[in-house]
């Protein structure tokens, strides 16, 4: 029953990640008419640990870390205008939990689990330039989906969520080039767990089960790549007027 249960839970999430990108790729395209530049992004930073924990009762709750690690991503951003950018980027992590919990019984119990956890996130991003510098300073705000998938490698229990995340970041473009800039930022993470359905840690797995409110937040120090991708039109060479010839004043006629 618990192994249908959760077959229908990945199903679903499955379905619902679907239809997040599907929407998240029409929102995004649907403001390529008016983009005046189109870049690809490429992020690698890594990710400090981050404590968790949900109490539903004496009997039923856990607590661990979510270690940190590498976090890789790409993003495909139009700049709208210079100084604004829309971005559909993906953000992803595999790491481990080591969690100690409880769940139908005072026995404290332990284990590492394997997780996975991705991001499909729009990011609105402003940007500060002087003229002539080679540094663009930038910040946003990401608002969208975290989904993760935990496993117990002990007993092979399994078990996947979709939760709402939002995020910001700080950071900054040094154009090394008019195609290439290094960036380095500074970003916070977010998925939210609300009472109801949140991924429970228990039963010496992973179930689905009522917990309390409990958010993640992992906040992460790096850099990428920036690649301006846009063709600039040349501007035509101005041509320097052609010569009018001289209007020759009439001699007279010869006697």
């Amino acid at each position: 029953m618990a192994g249908k249960a959760m077959k229908i839970l990945n199903l679903k999430n499955n379905k619902m990640k679907s239809k997040l990108s599907v929407l998240a790729v029409i929102l995004l395209f649907s403001v390529t008419a008016g983009a005046q530049e189109v870049r690809l992004n490429a992020y690698s930073s890594y990710v400090f640990d981050d404590g968790i924990d949900s109490y539903y009762d004496p009997t039923n709750n856990y607590s661990g870390t979510i270690k940190g690690g590498l976090q890789w991503g790409g993003g495909l951003e139009y700049m709208m205008r210079p100084n604004q950018g829309i971005e559909l980027l993906y953000i992803g992590q595999s790491t481990t939990a080591p969690m100690t919990y409880y769940q139908n019984n005072l026995n404290a119990k332990h284990a590492n689990f394997d997780v996975g956890i991705s991001y499909l996130m729009l990011a609105s991003n402003r940007y500060v330039k002087k003229p002539g510098s080679k540094v663009e300073g930038y910040g946003g705000l990401m608002l969208g989906a975290a989904f993760f998938s935990v496993k117990n490698p002990e007993t092979s229990y399994s078990g996947s969520a979709t939760k709402f995340a939002w995020g910001v970041r700080l950071g900054a473009n040094i154009w090394a080039s008019e195609k290439v800039a290094v960036k380095l930022q500074a970003q916070l993470l977010s998925a939210v767990q609300s009472a109801g359905g949140g991924l429970y840690f228990g039963t010496g797995g992973v179930s689905t089960g009522v917990s309390t409110y409990s958010s993640m937040y992992q906040f992460s120090l790096g850099g990428g790549l920036a690649f301006n991708l846009s063709h600039k039109k040349q501007e035509p060479v101005n041509q320097l007027p052609q010569p009018q010839p001289v209007n020759q004043v009439p001699q007279p006629p010869k006697q």
